[in-house]
């Protein structure tokens, strides 16, 4: 069961209902003086989002100068009510201009209760998509003075279609002059290694960004060589398929585009997609990940007012790759009174504001090494020192062409029954995540 929302209310911050609409019956017209008493009055609005009062639940959230109340009677996914709530809120802001508060509310109120009746029947949630409802809902909102925004153009085709077509993401009629797909392979890596060298912890979160502009109604298919995928074609042709390194995805979701039938049979990512930019799928990788740098440290310290500070680091991955905005953070005590650097590549300077020697590099070719060496000098203070775990060594970095799990795109092939030819272009790009050495 989704939600099943017997009802919606919108409340300014006093508390006054700005509009509701009831979907259900069993509950009472004066359920929101309950939350106003119970909740708003108590000051207990950012305490937790759901409660219960009198048998009923309240979901409520607040944007802008909004309370957003669901009512439900019954238990329900809070998750979807949520999920409801900000789905809707976009929508609004589709139509008033891209603002949403009281006034917005205040100058639509016809428009409001015809986007309700079509967004949830009986309690249950609809279509929210402002692309599908704008072709049957062409009413114009009042638009704030302040919104910068300009309308969007609409669209003609067959709206019966799009709201209860399977492609209900993608319009008809599309035409493009050049025909071209765009697909990022964005990927961050999560490093926590230990003093001495060992990896305490490491995995991959990576996504699929795609920018589409293609004419018609196309059909995609995406090739990557993550194992599963690839035994099930071996399986499909009978014979092995040599494509090099192969990787287990963990955690996968996909957009609404993709066809999860044809994923969980053959295990190939087949989709329509929308027109212009979304992400198709995340990822996490948790064995086999490439680090793109190894770190070493080494501090000393050499007496009671003096440091001497250490840091090499290696870049593992291809000569021809080059890793840009290489930053390397190397904490210091709070009571330094003067740094000295030699670098080999790039600037250092010591930041007090974060209690970090910060060492940057513009640009960092692959398969080398790079090293900072400084020397601390500590104010000197008559209370006996503490020893203390020292915050670890943080690095952000960037770098194209290159993906920590190995993930490679295979092959992107693009069907449209016009037949019209299409560029593809692919990139990857790997990142810091958290990437922390402890010292």
């Amino acid at each position: 069961m989704p939600v099943a929302a017997s009802a919606i209310y919108f409340l300014n911050l006093r508390g006054d209902v700005l509009i509701n609409r009831l979907y259900r019956d069993d509950v009472g017209g004066n359920m929101v003086d309950a939350f106003r008493m119970h909740i708003m009055q108590t000051k207990e609005m950012g305490t937790c989002p759901v409660r219960q009062i009198g048998g009923c639940s309240f979901f409520y959230m607040r944007i802008s100068n909004v309370y957003i109340v669901i009512v439900v009677s019954s238990n329900a996914n809070v998750a979807c009510a949520f999920k409801f709530v900000v789905e809707a809120v976009a929508l609004f802001k589709s139509y008033f201009g891209g603002a949403f508060d009281e006034d917005a509310i205040r100058n639509n109120f016809v428009l409001i209760y015809e986007l309700l009746d079509e967004i949830m029947d009986f309690g249950y949630p609809q279509n929210l998509s402002p692309e599908i409802l704008k072709l049957y809902i062409t009413q114009e909102g009042v638009r704030s003075p302040f919104s910068s925004k300009q309308p969007l153009e609409r669209a003609v085709p067959n709206a019966t279609l799009q709201v209860t077509g399977a492609v209900g993401w993608r319009r008809e009629g599309l035409v493009y002059k050049k025909n071209e797909v765009f697909l990022d392979i964005v990927e961050s890596v999560n490093l926590l290694m230990s003093s001495k060298g060992s990896v305490l912890r490491c995995d991959v979160t990576g996504k699929i960004l795609m920018k589409c502009f293609l004419s018609g109604m196309p059909d995609l298919k995406l090739g990557l060589n993550d194992k599963i995928g690839l035994e099930k074609e071996s399986e499909m042709k009978s014979r092995p398929i040599k494509s090099g390194k192969t990787i287990e995805l963990d955690d996968v979701t996909f957009h609404q585009c993709v066809n999860l039938t044809r994923f969980n049979t053959e295990k190939t990512v087949s989709f329509v997609p929308p027109d212009g930019e979304f992400e198709l799928m995340k990822y996490r990788i948790t064995e086999g990940v490439n680090l793109p740098f190894r770190v070493l440290p080494t501090i000393k310290e050499l007496g009671r007012t003096r440091m001497e500070v250490n840091v090499k680091v290696k870049s593992v991955f291809g000569a021809k790759i080059f890793a840009l905005g290489v930053v390397v953070k190397v904490p210091v005590p709070k009571k330094t009174a003067k740094t000295s650097f030699q670098v080999t590549s790039g600037k250092a300077k010591y930041n007090a504001s974060i209690d970090s020697i910060v060492w940057k590099i513009r640009k960092f070719p692959g398969q080398t090494e790079a090293t900072m060496s400084a020397e601390v000098e500590l104010i000197s203070t008559m209370v006996e020192k503490k020893s203390a775990t020292r915050p670890p060594i943080q690095m952000e970095f960037q770098v194209p062409m290159f993906t920590a799990s190995g993930l490679r795109v295979r092959f992107l092939k693009v069907w449209e029954k016009s037949g019209y030819n299409t560029v593809e272009w692919v990139r990857y790009i790997t990142r810091a995540g958290s990437y922390e050495i402890r010292c």
